[in-house]
């Protein structure tokens, strides 16, 4: 499942299976031909989107709120784009942005306490940076901005019909981050993604242990399924994890977006699905080519650990995709993580001038 359909859920322990789930808001509205159309149209598409009337006492959200830009509370306009980095700081999670290109940096939970804390208690951070690659395009713009309960927007347009949108959601776990770009030659943007110190993506075992199984609420048979929106093939899964969280999972949500091969990096777990997962993936940092109109999120938590469908091939009104309503498996993870389940070496420049993924 995508970042999409859990950026409006509030997850229960991850330990639970199956779980209800809160509902969901609307996918925001599209993209837009050019910059000028984009600044209002798309502007108008996401700030009319409202969560419904529960999202604001979810236990995982609960007094979740960001400050950003002298905002906070609820706010709906138009600022002044700042000349350096600028601080976005919920009470459950926190990170910066580059206003030129928006780039995020330092992007952490901040260990606020929560029954659904995933940290410890603990400030634990996630990335170090996620960098998107305009080649030659600047966003040039005011920035929009909407802050209203646990949910944040920033929207920038610029040269060349770029535009950048970030989603977040400050609370303990869930959907919590989206990064989405648009370009007027709507090729892709490549996008790089550097952990924290503390991080590192590993190969899950316990889905290792489950490959080819069918399972979900729908299934009828672990070996057969049949496969359906609540019947799914367990496939390998590349997490994000630390040493000190025993409940930390993170997960890259991509949509309409592929990870670049960085051969000098594995190892390439074999799996009998023939499946690319973990191939030429390094323990610290991942590159992604991202369509225009892509996404590329995170999710945590549970969310991070479910055994879910593929997303489909959406760039524009995806709102009704990929919504399951939370009858999916849990899968969890095994704690502490295995030296040996670790991708390795943390980086590699193999990848970094690769050709644009057509």
């Amino acid at each position: 499942m995508t970042f999409n359909d859990r950026f409006t859920q509030h997850t229960t322990p991850r330990h639970t299976t199956p779980r209800a789930r809160s509902g969901r808001l609307p996918k925001p509205a599209a993209r837009a031909a050019a910059a000028a159309v984009a600044a209002a149209g798309l502007a108008a598409g996401f700030l009319t989107v409202t969560a419904p009337a529960q999202a604001a006492s979810s236990k995982g959200c609960v007094g979740g709120g960001f400050q950003v830009l002298g905002q906070a509370g609820e706010f709906d306009g138009t600022v002044a784009a700042p000349g350096s980095r600028f601080l976005v700081q919920g009470k459950y999670v926190r990170f910066e942005v580059d206003p030129a290109n928006f780039a995020i940096y330092n992007y952490g939970f901040t260990g606020a306490a929560n029954e659904l804390d995933i940290t410890g208690g603990r400030a634990t951070p996630v990335y170090a940076s996620k960098i998107p690659d305009h080649r030659g395009l600047a966003l040039t713009s005011s920035i929009t901005l909407e802050v209203k309960d646990e949910e944040m927007t920033l929207f920038r347009t610029g040269t060349g019909g770029l535009a950048m949108k970030i989603q977040a959601k400050d609370c303990a776990q869930g959907g919590l981050f989206q990064m989405e770009p648009e370009r007027g030659d709507e090729t892709r943007t490549r996008i790089v993604h550097r952990l924290a110190a503390e991080a590192f993506y590993f190969d899950n075992r316990n889905f290792r242990a489950r490959l080819g199984d069918f399972v979900g609420s729908a299934c009828t048979s672990e070996q057969t399924g049949p496969p359906s929106q609540f019947c799914v093939q367990v496939r390998p899964r590349v997490n994000i994890g630390n040493s000190v969280s025993a409940e930390f999972a993170v997960r890259d949500s991509a949509q309409v977006a592929e990870r670049v091969p960085q051969p000098a990096c594995g190892p390439d777990f074999a799996n009998s699905l023939g499946l690319p997962e973990t191939r030429d993936h390094c323990g610290g940092m991942s590159i992604w080519d991202v369509a225009s109109g892509g996404r590329m999120g995170m999710v945590t938590g549970e969310d991070a650990v479910e055994v879910a469908n593929s997303p489909t091939d959406c760039v524009q009104d995806c709102q009704a995709e990929n919504q399951v309503r939370g009858r999916l498996e849990v899968l969890g993870f095994p704690f502490p993580v295995a030296d040996g389940s670790r991708l390795a070496p943390r980086t590699s420049t193999d990848g970094l001038t690769a050709p644009l993924t057509p």
